[in-house]
Order: structure tokens, then sequence, then C-alpha cells
């Protein structure tokens, strides 16, 4: 006989029910077009949207109600085009695919890249972090900047570094 374990999707620690998700820390890469000029006005609430009809069009009904109530953007920063996205652990392989299988936010075309998965918030926070220094050296190095030079990336990493530490699950 095979008995299988399985986890109970709930915790109760203290009469206070907990669910257990997974953190996704995205990268949208905007498509250089001729018809997008100046920057995107892009949101949390836009890139909920996109993944929202992203799981509607991929997989159906059934995919959206189960990642539908856990699904949720935490954080997104417009200047590094990196969010935050908070989703249920158990059909997390789905918004996983719907944010992979995303081509289009808003009518702009973006290509979307999971940087990192994790069960915790505190992984993805120091994910994030990481993730936007090397943005930052990247952007520095494009425009041939020393690292020793003082500019406003500097004031945006504390800046964007003080918010994702700030998030809360």
């Amino acid at each position: 006989m095979v008995r299988f374990k399985v986890p109970p999707p709930l915790l109760e620690i203290y009469g206070v029910l907990l669910t257990q998700n997974r953190w996704l820390l995205v990268e949208l890469l905007p498509v250089a077009d001729a018809n997008n000029t100046g920057p995107s006005p892009l949101d949390g609430q836009k890139i909920w949207q996109a993944v929202r009809q992203s799981v509607l069009n991929n997989f159906g009904d059934v995919g959206w109600g189960s990642v539908g109530l856990s699904l949720s953007v935490k954080y997104y920063s417009p200047t590094t085009n990196v969010c935050i996205i908070r989703v249920g652990r158990d059909h997390h392989q789905i918004a996983w695919g719907a944010v992979t299988l995303l081509t289009s936010i808003d009518g702009r075309r973006y290509i979307p890249s999971v940087v990192h998965l994790s069960g915790t918030i505190k992984h993805t926070q120091l994910a994030a972090v990481a993730h936007n220094r090397e943005v930052v050296a990247r952007f520095r190095a494009q425009a041939k900047t020393a690292s020793s030079y003082k500019d406003s990336y500097d004031a945006f990493l504390q800046k964007s570094t003080a918010e994702i530490e700030a998030l809360q699950d």
C-alpha cells in the first residue's frame, strides 16, 4: 500500500490561518518599437491585469480559479522594470507560465523573465536588491560612468532597497 503525504495548504498558528505562497521576481524587458516612444506608464495594477488575461487565455477559467485569489503584484520599479508577484504555492507553475507567455502589457511589447522564485518574501527581497544593483551596474556601464561617480542611481538604490525591505507578506 502506497501512502502519499499531502501537506496542508493552510497553517494555523495562534488561531491565524496562514497560506503558503511563492514569490516570483520578474524582470519585464521592453521591446524597442517604432511605435513606442517614451517611457511606459506601467504600474502594478496593469501588470496584474495582464497576468490575469494571460492566465485566462492560456489556462482558461480553471487556471484563473486556481491562482486568482492568491495572485498579487507586491512591488514594481519603473526604473529597473522589476516586479515581485505573490501567488499560492500549489499553483505557482500556472502563474509562472502565464508570466512567461506574456507578450504585451497595455499595448506595449515586453519580454518577461522570471529571475527568482522563492517560498519566503525575505529571500525574494534579497534577490530583488541584488538584481537592482546588477541592473544599475548595467546602466552605468552603458553610460560609461565610473562606479565611484555619484549619480541619481545611488539615490534610487537606497530608495528601492528601503521599499523592498518594507514589503510585508
